[in-house]
């Protein structure tokens, strides 16, 4: 592989059960293009909690992923209400999901900081009303 393949994905905003079809479509594809588990990993863990956020706070949103021989790069984009405070969203256990989400097993204020924990970089920019764009990288020789 000497060109950047990208993948795009849409994430259905519906409900929970389509929430993490996009990692386990990347997981695979990464699989095919012979990278190592713990990489495989680390970017199927971050979509798939990318992809959970984006359905219980902002409808859905877009993946698209971008993979080079060195990196692997993960852009989320919703159009959501934005994160009001990023500092305080980044606390482990933070969360602002309903009860309703909650009660599903989901909403326990660890995806964003899961996916700092599993990426390389991590980039967030969000405002209020409009949206919020996760940009998050994979270095895949640390």
């Amino acid at each position: 592989m000497s060109e950047a393949i990208k993948f795009h994905f849409d994430v259905d905003g519906e409900n929970f059960t389509s929430a993490g079809e996009a990692s386990v479509q990347i997981k695979q594809k990464l699989r095919q293009l012979g990278f190592a588990p713990d990489i495989i990993r680390r970017v199927s863990i971050s979509m798939y909690e990318g992809e959970i956020n984006m359905v219980i706070h902002a409808g859905g949103g877009i993946a698209d992923v971008t993979v080079h021989p060195e990196q692997i790069t993960i852009v989320l984009e919703d159009h959501g209400p934005g994160i009001a405070d990023i500092e305080l969203a980044m606390q482990e256990g933070f969360s602002t999901a309903p009860d309703t989400v909650r009660s599903l097993g989901f909403g326990a204020g660890m995806g964003l900081p899961n996916m700092k924990r599993y990426t390389d970089e991590m980039h967030i920019e969000s405002e209020l009303g409009k949206g919020t764009k996760l940009t998050m990288t994979v270095n895949v020789n640390r």
